[in-house]
């Protein structure tokens, strides 16, 4: 696996080593030693499946208020999204900063994104297929989220969204002043 920090302390791109040969390929995901020897979560009690019918389906953004707030790896196994992660990590140099990172099934690029910052996506293709590790079992009274289009974090968007649930739709403004991890 290759590590690449990305512009928000914490939060790394990873690609693929790929050994191919006449089969197909091979390829490691997930090593936790590799993990620990960034100082990067290793335990994940908790594994998701997103599957996306739509192209420009929006997901988030969301996190996990303390005691449950959650590191997540966030891989596209089927299709192709941008994957957003807002950095609402209190006192970080990078507070309401964001990158977003294309992730295909055909790359096998993950992000690694650190508990305090929030996640969404946008499914670029029809019929993506989004797999996390959680670092931390949903707890619905920790759940929280933000508006995908708030003005204070200015995310660019590759393409409008098309499908966006109620709930997403609906969540508030950021305000820093209510962020509890």
């Amino acid at each position: 696996m290759i590590f690449a920090e990305t512009a928000l302390p914490g939060v790394f791109e990873i690609a693929l080593e790929v050994h191919e040969d006449s089969r197909g390929f091979f390829a490691r995901t997930f090593c936790e030693g590799e993990f620990s020897a960034r100082s990067l979560v290793t335990h994940y009690p908790q594994c998701n499946l997103s599957r996306n019918r739509q192209q420009g389906t929006l997901r988030g953004l969301h996190l996990q208020a303390a005691p449950h707030a959650e590191v997540k790896i966030v891989r596209c196994v089927a299709g192709a999204i941008f994957d957003v992660a807002v950095d609402l990590r209190p006192g970080s140099a990078t507070f309401r900063q964001w990158i977003g990172v294309e992730l295909t099934a055909e790359k096998g690029n993950a992000l690694y994104i650190p508990a305090g910052c929030a996640h969404g996506f946008i499914t670029l293709r029809p019929d993506s297929d989004v797999f996390y590790h959680m670092g931390a079992a949903y707890a619905p009274g920790a759940a929280r989220g933000y508006r995908w289009d708030d003005p204070s974090f200015g995310i660019r968007w590759p393409i409008p969204p098309t499908v966006i649930s109620e709930r997403d739709r609906t969540y508030p403004d950021f305000d820093p002043a209510a962020v509890d991890g």
